[in-house]
């Protein structure tokens, strides 16, 4: 498996033919909407408590290594989402797509740092210990907890 053995959640993508560009692949830009269509189900996956009508974070930063072209024809392509750390108020995600029967060809991996935001008063706000503690056990570890 082409990394994606590291990860405890992926998705399904399934790649329409708007996704792609001229060459006939996808176009890079959609490598950060399938991260994020990734995140979004993450975050309700690993966090219980987590509700997107309460909770909410800025993306800080984002990157993605294109690693191999991803084609409409490949067959079981899926976004990897797994946390990296936790900081006092953000925390990293990480990123794999992958396609093939096991997910054996790695077309690219990412990072995002995100900074939870409070929508009501307009100003970034500590990360909650419960969500610390749900998404710890989802991914069967300890996250660090090094400030970002």
């Amino acid at each position: 498996m082409a990394e994606s053995n590291k990860f405890n959640f992926s998705e399904y993508i399934q790649v329409r033919w708007g996704d792609l560009d001229p060459l006939g692949h996808v176009n890079n830009a959609l490598y950060i909407q399938y991260f994020e269509m990734g995140r979004g189900k993450y975050m309700v996956t690993a966090s219980q408590t987590w509700d997107w009508h309460k909770h909410m974070f800025l993306i800080a930063n984002i990157s993605c290594d294109y690693r191999r072209e991803l084609k409409m024809t490949d067959e079981n392509a899926h976004v990897h989402v797994r946390m990296g750390k936790f900081g006092t108020k953000s925390f990293e995600l990480d990123y794999a797509i992958t396609s093939g029967e096991n997910h054996e060809v790695l077309h690219a991996t990412g990072r995002s740092t995100q900074v939870m935001f409070n929508t009501k008063t307009r100003t970034t706000e500590v990360i909650p210990e419960w969500l610390k503690e749900e998404v710890g056990v989802f991914e069967g570890q300890q996250i660090s907890k090094n400030n970002l």
